[in-house]
């Protein structure tokens, strides 16, 4: 199974208040393990214009510099990530993910978007979520995640706060049926 470009639902009861209602979108997953960003939480008081100002990247009364930043996820909560449209592609590297997404880790997209010349859409994320061989998948086992597709709409044009009930919506699930707790046949 291999959920690449997928999105994560948290279910009530994840067990993890970084997980609640978050929307994790897959940007690999293999037999090494996966990788995504949580789409849905934003970085408390973070815009991108203080992240340029930090890095001495300018930016400062543009349009970028008003762009909320989203917690990603708790591994390397330093680290910056920015899941976007294909019509950008970095110079050093971006990862392209199926779907109509692009994933960019280096300098180079912040100082683009600075510059106005980064893509379309994008979410600017600090963290990321981590699950090693096999975790992932004995997680969904233990109803943990719900998977879904994800679509460049949901994950680009919805508020965050609306994300994770849009998500379950796209799997015909009302929100207000869910159960925290876990049940076999």
């Amino acid at each position: 199974m291999d959920l690449t470009g997928k999105l994560l639902i948290a279910m009530p009861g994840i067990g993890d208040p970084r997980f609640e209602h978050a929307v994790v979108f897959l940007c690999s997953h293999g037999e090494e393990g996966a990788m995504g960003l949580i789409v849905n939480k934003p970085a408390d008081g973070v815009a991108l214009g203080d992240l340029l100002e930090q890095l001495d990247m300018g930016g400062e009364g543009s349009a970028a510099a008003a762009l909320p930043v989203r917690f990603g996820g708790p591994v390397e909560t330093q680290r910056g990530f920015v899941l976007h449209t294909p019509d950008y592609e970095s110079d050093v590297s971006s990862l392209k993910v199926p779907g109509g997404f692009s994933m960019t880790a280096t300098l180079d997209i912040l100082e683009d978007i600075a510059g106005g010349e980064g893509p379309k859409d994008l979410l600017v994320l600090l963290g990321y979520a981590g699950w090693g061989p096999g975790q992932l998948e004995s997680e969904i086992a233990m109803n943990g995640w719900l998977t879904a597709e994800a679509s460049p709409e949901l994950v680009f044009g919805l508020a965050d706060d609306s994300k994770w009930e849009a998500a379950l919506k796209t799997l015909g699930v009302d929100p207000l049926t869910l159960s925290a707790s876990a049940g076999h046949a």
